[in-house]
């Protein structure tokens, strides 16, 4: 087989296809949704414009969150060293506090969530290697499937440091 011919027909592709066939499409929609997310598949293409942005939103708020985490984390971890000790608590505290809150919403609500190992694939390069052309619109949402467990255990030991550094300063207070 041609490398272009593989390319165009991804051995472990999914499509949910937007066929209107009875009263509960929807709910086949999500079903389908739902099989190829357990199967693992590498590449979930979604016609239904519904399923598809809400499934897109639904990743890009794990996103935010994770980032969040991150970002929050950091600014907590570095504020001792970047900031006068006269300002650094007005900015460590809230920063690590959101940090941990994050995390832990997004450990609650999207580690075991089978979507949250997916990405929505923008790029038109990768874009233009999948079988598009046989679909009945012309904007699905293709998630990708990647690995996480860098980006997981990254956001969980951030704010993990940002947990022990917020506890450490609760108890220096406490001892002054």
């Amino acid at each position: 087989m041609a490398e272009t011919e593989r390319d165009l027909q991804p051995v472990d592709c999914a499509i949910i296809h937007e066929i209107y066939d009875n009263g509960s499409a929807q709910e086949r929609f999500e079903y389908e949704l739902d099989q190829a997310l357990e199967a693992k598949r590498s590449i979930i293409i979604i016609e239904p414009s519904r399923l598809g942005d809400e499934t897109a939103r639904w990743i890009m708020v794990g996103n935010c969150l994770h980032k969040t985490s991150v970002l929050s984390g950091m600014a907590c971890l570095v504020a001792p060293a970047m900031l006068p000790s006269s300002t650094v608590n007005f900015v460590m505290v809230p920063t690590g506090a959101v940090s941990v809150v994050c995390a832990l919403l997004y450990g609650v609500s999207w580690q075991f969530d089978p979507c949250c190992k997916y990405q929505v694939e923008y790029d038109t390069r990768n874009l233009s290697r999948l079988p598009l052309h046989s679909l009945t619109t012309a904007t699905p949402v293709v998630l990708v499937r990647k690995d996480d467990k860098y980006r997981k255990a990254l956001h969980n030991l951030v704010a993990g440091l940002a947990a022990a550094l917020l506890v450490y300063k609760v108890y220096h207070w406490s001892t002054c």
